[in-house]
């Protein structure tokens, strides 16, 4: 049995209260918030305090998973790595890049796992597509869109909140950093609650591979797919279509590919479910955590910014 502390029990911490009630092997035992609300939510037997500390040094705890504002996970991070704890935290890893370092600098000395939860990376569909990838013969570019119509906030900005996704994939396709990136802002207004904007970002690899990601909360629509475009063909995840991932013949200038393609058969996880249940797993081998991918992707967006 996994024992399991929530630090957060925002909208997103809510959803990991009702993920880790339905794995076997897991038991949430402690949660930090300070929302009188969370009581109601929390399983039997399951403390609730608003002192985060208390809660990552609690003896009855595994391990610890962050699912607070980003400007925090640094502090609460390091915390856990002095308490020895296996930390997963919400993406991004942080919103600074010195601070991103020394989380994985403290967890290195430490040898304690450290994961950062970047949805994306734990769909079954992207499995399958890096799998898939070499039938394409060589890759020739990344096309990446995601977004919605809000939420608005002020924080995080709008480059790390929807782009940590689509660099994150993007980087961990290519398995390297990128040579050159940029952002370039299409649209930005203020809402009611936050900021609005669309961004457009390059990355640029050393093979002169490009990576082109369009993001924002100003979109009409929920919008979630990435392409990778080979020599042969086209892998299209998309999150809001039926078949999940689709294969397609190439097309002209990298366009996004039209009809329906031929799908690939992809397992119906759900993305947290596989990220809690791997984390958990991880956990209880004793294993050591990449990292690296987690503050490859704050660098990449700090030298966006």
């Amino acid at each position: 049995m996994v024992r399991l502390a929530l630090i957060g029990a925002g909208r997103w911490g809510r959803n990991y209260i009702r993920t880790i009630a339905g794995l076997p092997g897991l038991r949430l035992v402690r949660i930090a918030s300070g929302n009188a609300g969370t009581l109601s939510l929390a399983p039997p037997g399951c403390i609730v305090e608003p002192d985060w500390r208390t809660v990552v040094a609690a003896d009855d705890v595994d391990a610890v998973i962050v699912a607070t504002p980003p400007a925090t996970h640094a502090g609460i991070a390091l915390a856990a790595i002095r308490a020895g704890k296996p930390v997963l935290v919400e993406k991004p890893l942080t919103l600074d890049l010195a601070e991103a370092e020394a989380v994985a600098r403290a967890a290195e000395a430490a040898g304690v796992l450290v994961w950062v939860e970047h949805t994306q990376l734990f769909q079954p569909a992207w499995a399958v597509l890096k799998a898939a990838l070499p039938s394409l013969g060589p890759l020739r570019a990344i096309r990446g869109e995601a977004g919605n119509h809000g939420p608005f906030r002020r924080e995080p900005p709008v480059l790390w909140d929807w782009g940590a996704h689509d660099v994150a994939m993007a980087l961990d396709l290519m398995g390297r950093p990128p040579r050159s990136c940029s952002a370039r802002t299409e649209e930005r207004r203020d809402m009611d609650g936050g900021e609005g904007a669309l961004v457009a970002l390059t990355l640029t690899f050393a093979d002169g591979i490009e990576a082109r990601i369009r993001c924002g909360n100003l979109m009409e629509h929920r919008v979630r797919r990435f392409a990778a475009h080979g020599e042969r063909g086209i892998l299209l995840l998309d999150d809001t279509a039926a078949d999940k991932l689709t294969r397609h013949p190439p097309t002209n200038g990298f366009a996004w590919p039209a009809g329906p393609g031929e799908p690939l058969a992809v397992e119906p996880e759900l993305p947290l479910t596989r990220a809690v249940r791997l984390f958990a797993a991880a956990v209880a081998a004793g294993g050591t955590g990449d990292h690296a991918l987690g503050v490859a992707v704050v660098r990449t967006l700090a030298a966006c910014q």
